[in-house]
């Protein structure tokens, strides 16, 4: 039987798989960065933890860009946003890749920190209202799937290459396919052309904002994120120089972290439609007890690489449970908080990072972020709980307005029949 949106049961429409292609090439600028760091510190004469910051300034991009571009092009056709992000995101690698000097380097990843999150933004919209309801957090899975891939393709793929063209290799790749993917959704038909947003207003977006239940989902999208990022930022150091990965080994370690991070999408993707919370704290406590376990066990090559694949697998089962969470929490106006789940990922990848470039300069050293990691990662349960709890009260509230009037009849009733 079909569906609502037009497609047959358990069968997802066909634009969340190009959303998810877009995704996986956003996925791989963001964090590309982390398996060429040392290349790109050397090349542009920075330390190791100064080239960190071109990952924490792409997350700051993506928090402050993601909602302002989302408002600005409420009105936009749909077709048209995506096309427009996309090619800014193709102008700012050109730049980046021409540009021998780290603070345009800087400037350029912010610029395509905008795109992304105008990109995302509308993209979740779009895959949540072509699914439909039952199947709006698969959807969303999906296409965080294509975020996770990249880690799984993508980066290791960047990371290979850039040690023989130089880390400005992948940048020009990723310009060359993100113009390509452009021109595909500008002559596409899965959206269609008439599609326009007028009857949307900026006022209903920032009313929806008015839910305290988002903001828990929104608090722990950042604290979970902020978890593993912190600690995958500067994997490359700990995986050579306190486990003893050899620098080229490096790419297959990476590979198992992206499969953990595409396995815990597809978990999250697949349960949180059914048990939501269950499975988002049970991944927050695993995610946590992973992080804490690298500290004292990664000296060893074998816990090192099982521990960063646990991590993944239980960080990213989160992810797309609470993204789901947030826009349905929004109601009617779901495209700024859409935007807001993609800046509160990249606020906790931008205060994780930065947070773990810090402890990485004290005596802590290397294990440094994956404390820092632990400590987010746990932190992530108290929204989490709060929800449990505000969703039982609210439960207890409605059962009690509906009862509310049987006891007003039942009530009624006596009293007539006792001749009042």
């Amino acid at each position: 039987m079909p569906s609502a949106a037009g497609t047959p049961t358990g069968k997802l429409p066909f634009v969340v798989w190009v959303l998810a292609a877009g995704t996986f090439l956003m996925g791989t600028t963001e964090f590309v960065i982390a398996g060429l760091l040392p290349e790109i510190a050397g090349d542009l004469g920075v330390g190791l933890s100064h080239a960190g910051l071109l990952i924490t300034a792409f997350a700051v991009g993506m928090i402050v860009g993601g909602p302002a571009t989302a408002l600005a092009t409420l009105r936009l056709p749909r077709r048209l946003t995506l096309v427009l992000a996309l090619s800014l995101f193709a102008l700012g690698h050109v730049v980046a890749a021409l540009s021998t000097s780290f603070t345009v380097v800087l400037a350029a990843r912010v610029v395509t920190a905008l795109a992304t999150g105008a990109f995302w933004a509308v993209g979740f919209v779009i895959a949540t209202a072509a699914a439909g309801p039952a199947r709006a957090t698969r959807a969303v899975g999906v296409m965080m799937g294509g975020l996770t891939l990249a880690n799984v393709v993508g980066v290791p793929i960047g990371s290979f290459v850039g040690r023989y063209t130089g880390w400005r290799g992948p940048f020009w790749a990723l310009a060359v396919l993100a113009a390509l993917a452009a021109v595909f959704v500008a002559r596409a038909r899965f959206i269609p052309a008439t599609e326009q947003r007028a009857e949307l207003s900026v006022r209903a977006e920032v009313r929806a904002l008015r839910q305290g239940r988002l903001w828990l989902a929104l608090a722990a999208a950042v604290l979970i994120m902020g978890g593993v990022l912190a600690t995958y930022t500067y994997i490359t150091p700990l995986l050579t120089d306190r486990a003893g990965i050899p620098s080229g080994a490096v790419p297959p370690v990476l590979i198992v972290f992206g499969l953990g991070a595409l396995g815990g999408t597809a978990i999250g993707g697949r349960l949180g439609d059914r048990r939501p919370m269950a499975t988002t704290i049970t991944a927050a406590a695993v995610t946590a007890l992973a992080l804490f376990l690298l500290i004292p066990l990664s000296t060893g090559p074998a816990t090192a690489v099982v521990l960063v694949f646990l991590m993944a697998l239980a960080g990213f089962t989160v992810n797309p449970v609470v993204t789901s969470l947030a826009v349905r929490f929004a109601g009617d106006a779901p495209t700024l908080t859409s935007a807001l789940s993609t800046s509160a990922y990249n606020t906790g990848i931008a205060a994780g990072s930065a947070l773990a470039g810090q402890a990485l300069n004290t005596s802590l050293g290397l294990t440094g972020p994956a404390l820092v990691g632990a400590v987010s990662a746990a932190l992530t349960l108290l929204p989490l709980i709060a929800l449990v709890l505000g969703g039982t009260r609210r439960q207890a509230r409605i059962a009690a307005r509906r009862t509310a009037p049987a006891r007003i009849r039942d009530h009624g009733t006596a009293s007539v029949s006792s001749g009042h």
